[in-house]
């Protein structure tokens, strides 16, 4: 059998130490403010230079020309310090699309868990059921395998106390039995013949001897011309 899921895999990613949606969306709404006041800032030191600047150029003297360069200073920081706001915002609204990913990543995790313990609960019931099921027509198949079997008992008692019933009134109607005769007493069988002794057998005739084979004739060559 298949092992029951545990949610786990759910909590754990609760219990991380990583920022909620609403964390994520205050930082994005102060990266949007920071930004917004850096925008402003930047304004006003520009248009703080742009006035310094020109009051320098008509009076031109070296007070005004100084205060002009520092005013420029100031609108130069303050652009960085734009950059900078721009570059957080852009990160605040980076890690709150993650942030919102993560949470829809989590709440899939947590739906699919719960359809799998559904459908799990689901089986073990149905698995049950059956079991039951099965154990229902078993001891209904045995009680009447019991039934059957005194049925037969009791009906093998019944016979069995009928035949005893008939067995006496048989006995009465029965004739006595004539004694049995006496067996007349067997023959005594007549002594066996001795045998007469076996005849000797003739003794064997001697075989006539072999005559010697003739020694073969040489051959005679005929001599050469």
């Amino acid at each position: 059998m298949a092992r029951k899921p545990s949610k786990s895999s759910a909590t754990k990613s609760k219990s991380s130490k990583a920022p909620t949606l609403k964390q994520l969306e205050a930082a994005a709404n102060k990266a949007n403010t920071a930004a917004k006041k850096a925008r402003e800032a930047a304004k006003k030191a520009n248009e703080k230079a742009k006035a310094a600047a020109k009051k320098a150029k008509d009076k031109a003297n070296k007070t005004n020309k100084a205060a002009a360069k520092k005013a420029k200073d100031a609108a130069r920081k303050a652009k960085t310090l734009v950059n900078q706001a721009a570059k957080a915002q852009e990160k605040a609204k980076t890690a709150l699309a993650d942030g919102k990913a993560a949470a829809r990543k989590q709440a899939a995790l947590e739906k699919a868990i719960a359809k799998f313990e559904k459908d799990w609960n689901a089986k073990e019931e149905k698995k049950a059921k059956e079991a039951e099921k099965k154990r229902i027509a078993r001891e209904k198949a045995a009680a009447k395998k019991a039934a059957a079997k005194k049925k037969a008992a009791e009906k093998k008692k019944k016979a069995k106390a009928a035949a005893k019933k008939k067995a006496p009134a048989k006995k009465k109607v029965a004739t006595k039995k004539a004694p049995a005769k006496k067996k007349a007493p067997a023959k005594k069988k007549a002594p066996a013949k001795k045998k007469a002794p076996a005849k000797k057998k003739a003794p064997a005739k001697k075989k006539a001897a072999t005559k010697k084979k003739a020694p073969a004739k040489k051959r005679v060559t005929p001599k050469k011309k």
